[in-house]
């Protein structure tokens, strides 16, 4: 039954489950979902669910789309994958054919999916030798192949999307800014933040808001 609420639902990884690696300020790594963030900026407008899991392809995120997903009726779906795939050297293509795979068929029930850009990575060290310049390079060079196409699809169907990576980002570098990522992948409270705001940007003309009581 959906909720009298619309039903926002967070869908994708760990920068989506809020995985954080443990620092001084935050030594146990506690998660800190930017679905957390997204509730309390639109209040009791709307229900926000998080599921995101760790480690997950987007091949895997496709798989359990409608047990975790369709099945709930949502309003909205904003969806981010595709940095685990990076890792493992996939290219942005079939990773992107997944990510469609799930804007359809979110579209296809009357919802609306929010496609979310992948981030930079961030390598403290990666200027100290050409080999790893290199690597950082082709690592970011198939992030923004990856977003690209992320970008073309959401405006070929009129769709908003949050271009995380941008967002993100130290425009001179390319990397990953400092205090959004303490291990260079994941974010830190203030990336989910960012996060949070980028997309409450785009569901408040959709769904409305309240104030948090």
């Amino acid at each position: 039954m959906r909720s009298q609420s619309p039903l926002i639902i967070c869908f994708g990884d760990s920068l989506t489950a809020g995985f954080q690696s443990p620092t001084r300020d935050n030594p146990t790594g506690r998660e800190t979902p930017y679905g957390e963030f997204l509730q309390l900026s639109l209040g009791r407008a709307v229900q926000v669910c998080i599921s995101g899991i760790c480690g997950e392809l987007t091949g895997e995120m496709v798989m359990r789309f409608q047990r975790d997903v369709l099945d709930h009726q949502p309003r909205c779906v904003p969806i981010l994958g595709g940095t685990n795939d990076l890792g493992w050297n996939a290219s942005p293509s079939d990773i992107m054919r997944n990510l469609i795979t799930m804007y359809e068929r979110t579209r296809a029930t009357g919802a609306v999916p929010i496609p979310v850009t992948v981030p930079s990575i961030r390598v403290e060290d990666a200027a100290g030798s050409r080999e790893g310049q290199e690597w950082l390079n082709d690592h970011v060079a198939r992030r923004r192949q990856l977003n690209q196409l992320i970008h073309t699809y959401a405006e070929s169907k009129q769709l908003a999307y949050v271009d995380l990576f941008t967002a993100t980002m130290d425009p001179e570098s390319g990397q990953l800014v400092a205090m959004y990522s303490n291990d260079g992948i994941h974010l830190t409270t203030e990336g989910y933040r960012v996060f949070a705001e980028r997309v409450a940007q785009i569901l408040k003309p959709l769904v409305g808001r309240n104030e948090p009581s």
